[in-house]
This record gives structure tokens, C-alpha cells and sequence, in this order.
């Protein structure tokens, strides 16, 4: 039976008002339906009329004819329409894991270590491999991936030292301590640098749409000078003092902001103080190991009459600092979007920093002049040692107080005799070492050579740099020979004598006894040895122990340097 062209005709006004208002699945339906009720040859008359597909409508009438129409909801049937790229090319995600993987770990050899890895250059990548998608492709494959954006998150804190909880534990202490007493507790820290000028600001802010505020396209060197706001964070009165220094971040900025600070809001608000916490992290310029930090503290509890203790945060835990998401914080959110073109901006937009909690912030500017490179001799640091600071038990190096009163100067050591000490070839005997003096004689010539290599080493590790000159005999500066170093350390291991008796008997100073055994001692794990005798029972702990013991064996060894007798006046 031919096709009924007369019922395609009638049903064309019908299907332009109907096609448009259906969606694909129903268009497509429709023009099947009519297409069988046209017979054979209705395909091609029904796509001809409605101008569309011939598949279209061949689509529609194996639907009807099968029966397997898709289901409500669904526009096409289960398995129709074209394959996702991941499934006609099964290598596209294979390729993607390795570049995202490879430049996630660093491999220089993957194309993206050093670049970044948005997913219109990754797009690029793939489709120079032969596998050809698209930025929208990439988007959604790292989506089903169960990739996202990501941002570095600043959680690792470095090697966890051990004492690291512990040392927290004693801070939360004196804190509270201090408190209870109502003495001042502060938290003291640098914020990071800040040019002066038009430049562009961190964060973004509110304002009109297309007006946003005209800045530098580069941080050049501002020739308006930069700002450095180092801060003090009163925890008791949960106040913030920044004293924004313009020249550079020293421990004399450090110690004067903390003067500042007791000058300006301290002294009214603990009017009765006797004692200051300073808490601070341990580097920079109020660090562990700057000593202009603790001259200018000792310097400063003079000058208030304070007692000043200072607890340093263990290194690379600066963040758990209070001052660093009290205080800074908000400084960083009241800066945000808003260009420092001025002293004045700054000074301003710091004091007006205030908190759901009733934090205020004091800021002033602080032109002085603070150079670097200042510094504090041993003989001054000795004096601030001996005279004004005191270290805690737990870890003085963290932990110690300034007093506001300096202790006596320590008297002078008395006079000493000349040193007597004995011929140190006298020390090389089989009751001292435990071996046969020609066999000790040999394997410090056996020595020899080791230990000038390892001399070397370490000569090279600390000068970064090969020897200029030649060596000179027995070493440049050196107190003792290898001989010796090694009688030192096998005494030491035969009788267990200590190092500073070792060392009194060759006069030389315990240090260098001490570092003799550990380096010999080295050595000798590593050369075969002569066989030694059996170490008596007996331990000598003096140098009396050594000198009677010396002297059962036929060894004089002399009495080590003693005071000078004084001489009574006539």
C-alpha cells in the first residue's frame, strides 16, 4: 500500500502548531505516529512536510512499532543518543589522572610542574596526546573524579619537636598565673610588611559594579616608604596596641613597641603591675637566639621596674600565638580591598578595628630609626646572663625572666697556681688504657689517616669550600694529638673516668676531651682493634681516683691547678 498523501497534507497545519510546544521525545512520537497511519513511504512524506530528520521521524515509528518507548522523565531511551568521550575513548582518563597526579607530585617530567593546572591547559595537553576533549569535558571528568579546587592549607608545622605539648602546657600556665595575680599578659608579634602607595590591596570589598578602585599594575619599590605593624595583644583586657614602625623590623622595633605600649595603655591599665608575660614565637626579631631582644628587655625592666618573663612558642607553631587571630586577623580584614595609600590610611583603618567582643586597637606611627646589624658582644651578653636573666628548669632557652634589678657582679675567680699536669706519654700505659702501649702507639698510626679525612669533612661542611693552604703538622690550632686523643678515649672506656678528670690531667680544657672521645670513639667502631684487657672492677670518678690508682701501677700524675695560697700581709 502506497502512502496517503492526502492525510500527510490535512495533518500539516496540525504539526506546526503542535511541534513547537512539545519537546524531542513527543515531536518525535507524533511524527512516527503519523508517518505509520501515512503506510509505506510515510517517513519520507512526514520528514518532507514538517521539515525535519528523516531519522527523527524513522526514530518515533521504531519507537512505536517495538513498544520501548523511554520512559516518563527520560527524552531519549536507555543507551541512546552518543557515547560519553570517556567511554569512546578509554584512555581519556587514564591520561588525565597522570598529568593531574604527576604535577600534583613534582615530576619533572610531566609538562605541568610548573604551571598551572586550570582546565583549559589541561584540555590543551590531552588533546596534543590524541585524546580530543574539551575545557568543559575536563571540568566535569575531574568533578566525577572526585577532584576540586583547592587551595594550600598552612597545617604542616615542620619536624614536631618533643617538648612541643609541653611547652604549650607551661605557657597556659604562667598565663593564667599571671592573670590571677592581675599581672599583665601580652602577645607580641611582627605583621607582615606593607607598601605605602596605590598599590592593590589583598581581598576584594563591596563597591559600585564596573568602578573598581585604579592601583599600580606592579609593587615596585614605593617611593612612599613601607609600613611594618608589629603588635602587642593585651590578653587580659583583650585590647590590641600596633605600633607601626617605618624603617626596619629589628628587635629595637620589637622592644620599643613593647615600651610603647606600657607607656601609652599598660601602666594606667595595671596600675599595680609588678610582673609582665611577654609570649612570642621563636625567630625573627624577638626570636630565641636574638640577643638585642634580651638586651633591650633587661634594658626595659630596668627602666619600668617590671619583671619581665618571656615563654617563646616552640619553632614552627608561630600561628597558635594569640596576637595572630586576635589582633592580626582583623587587621587583615579591616586592609581588605583598600589601598595603604598613606601613613594616615593606616594608622586610621587600625584604630578603627573593633570586634563582636569589644576589642579595641591603639595604633600610633613610629618614624624612629632601627638599622640592622646591631650587636651585642659576648662579654655584654655574658653580663645580661650573669646579672639580669634567669632561665626557667623547663627549657631556659624558651623560657627565662628579666629582672628589674641586677644581681651582684660575680667576684673575680681566685689566682691560680701554674698548671702541674703529667707527660700525657706517661698516661699510655696497660692499667690507664688497657692495651700494651706499642699496640696503642699502632693503631693511632692506624688512625691516622681516618681521622684527617674525617677533619676534612667536616672542615669542608663548615666553610662550604676546599682546604687553601696546606695542613700543618698535627693539625691548625690544635690542643692535642691523636695519641693522646686516643689514650683520653680508651681511659675512658677501660676505667669510665670523666672527661673533665682526663682532661685535668693533660691540661687541656673538658670540651675538648669531650669532643676527643666522641670522635675517636667513632673511629674505633669502625677499625679493627688489638684486644684489650679486661677493665678492672673499680670506677674512678676523680682526679684523686686517678692519681692513687696511677700510683699502685708506678704512674706519677700530678695534682691538677689549684688556687694560689694567698700570703698574709706583714
Amino acid at each position: 500500500m502506497g502512502v496517503n498523501a492526502e492525510l500527510v497534507r490535512r495533518m500539516v497545519p496540525q504539526l506546526e502548531l503542535l511541534l513547537p510546544v512539545v519537546d524531542e521525545k513527543a515531536r518525535r512520537l507524533v511524527l512516527g505516529a503519523v508517518a505509520l497511519a501515512a503506510g509505506d513511504g510515510g517517513v519520507t512524506a512526514v520528514a518532507t512536510a514538517a521539515g525535519v530528520s528523516w531519522q527523527v521521524v524513522a526514530d518515533g515509528a521504531e519507537e512505536l512499532e517495538s513498544g520501548q518507548v523511554a520512559p516518563a522523565g527520560l527524552v531519549r531511551r536507555a543507551g541512546a543518543g552518543r557515547k560519553r568521550l570517556a567511554e569512546a575513548d578509554p584512555g581519556l582518563v587514564p591520561a588525565l589522572l597522570a598529568l593531574v597526579e604527576d604535577s600534583t607530585r613534582g615530576d619533572p617530567q610531566s609538562p605541568l610542574t610548573w604551571t598551572t593546572r586550570s582546565v583549559a591547559r589541561l584540555s590543551r595537553e590531552l588533546t596534543a596526546r590524541g585524546h580530543r576533549c574539551s575545557p568543559q569535558t575536563v571540568w566535569r571528568l575531574l568533578r566525577e573524579l572526585g577532584f576540586s579546587l583547592q587551595a594550600s592549607a598552612k597545617v604542616l608545622e615542620g619536624r614536631r619537636h618533643p617538648d612541643r605539648d609541653a611547652q604549650f602546657g607551661y605557657i597556659a600556665a604562667q598565663a593564667r598565673e599571671h592573670l590571677a595575680a592581675g599581672q599583665p599578659v601580652i602577645s607580641v608579634d611582627a605583621k607582615k610588611k606593607e607598601q605605602v602607595g596605590l598599590y592593590a590591596p589583598a581581598g576584594r570589598e563591596w563597591r559600585p559594579a564596573g568602578d573598581p578602585v585604579q592601583v599600580a599594575d606592579h609593587s615596585f619599590h614605593s617611593p612612599d616608604g613601607h609600613a611594618i605593624p608589629y603588635g602587642v595583644y593585651d590578653v587580659g583586657a583583650d585590647t590590641g596596641f600596633v605600633n607601626v614602625g617605618t624603617d626596619r623590623n629589628t628587635a629595637a622595633l620589637a622592644v620599643e613597641s613593647v615600651r610603647r605600649w606600657w607607656q601609652m595603655t599598660g601602666k594606667d591599665s595595671y596600675p599595680d603591675a609588678a610582673r609582665l608575660l611577654v609570649t612570642c614565637d621563636a625567630g625573627g626579631s624577638n626570636g630565641t637566639a636574638n640577643r638585642a631582644w634580651k638586651a633591650g628587655l633587661a634594658e626595659l625592666a630596668a627602666q619600668t621596674g617590671l619583671e619581665i618573663t618571656v615563654c617563646h612558642f616552640p619553632p614552627g607553631t608561630s600561628k597558635w600565638n594569640k596576637i595572630e587571630h586576635r589582633l592580626f586577623s582583623q587587621i587583615s580584614l579591616a586592609w581588605r580591598g583598600r589601598p595603604l595609600t598613606s601613613y594616615d590610611v593606616i594608622i586610621s583603618t587600625i584604630g578603627a578595628v573593633t570586634t563582636t567582643t569589644g576589642m579595641a586597637v591603639t595604633a600610633v606611627l613610629d618614624t624612629g630609626a632601627y638599622p640592622t646589624g646591631q650587636k651585642v658582644s659576648d662579654q655584654d651578653m655574658k653580663d645580661i646572663e650573669d646579672r639580669w636573666l634567669t632561665r626557667h628548669q623547663f627549657h631556659g632557652t624558651w623560657n627565662y625572666t628579666l629582672q628589674p634589678v641586677p644581681r651582684p657582679a660575680p667576684a673575680p675567680p681566685p689566682a691560680l697556681a701554674p698548671p702541674r699536669t703529667c707527660d700525657p706519654a706517661a698516661l699510655n700505659h696497660p692499667a690507664l688504657t688497657g692495651l700494651d702501649p706499642a699496640d696503642l702507639t699502632a693503631l693511632a698510626a692506624a688512625l691516622e689517616i681516618p681521622a684527617r679525612a674525617r677533619r676534612e669533612q667536616r672542615r669542608y661542611l663548615r666553610s662550604g669550600r676546599t682546604r687553601q693552604r696546606a695542613e700543618t703538622s698535627g693539625g691548625h690550632n690544635r690542643k692535642t694529638t691523636l695519641t693522646s686523643d686516643l689514650t683520653a678515649t680508651l681511659m675512658h672506656r677501660h676505667l669510665g673516668i670523666p672527661a673533665h678528670v682526663i682532661a685535668a690531667a693533660l691540661g687541656v680544657d673538658r670540651t675538648t676531651i669531650s669532643h676527643a672521645i666522641t670522635r675517636t670513639g667513632q673511629l674505633l667502631t669502625a677499625t679493627a682493634q688489638p684486644p684489650a684487657a679486661p677493665p678492672p672492677a673499680i670506677t674512678l670518678h676523680t682526679h684523686d681516683d686517678l692519681r692513687s690508682y696511677a700510683a699502685r701501677h708506678g704512674i706519677i700524675i700530678t695534682t691538677p691547678a689549684q688556687p694560689a695560697t694567698p700570703t698574709t700581709p706583714p
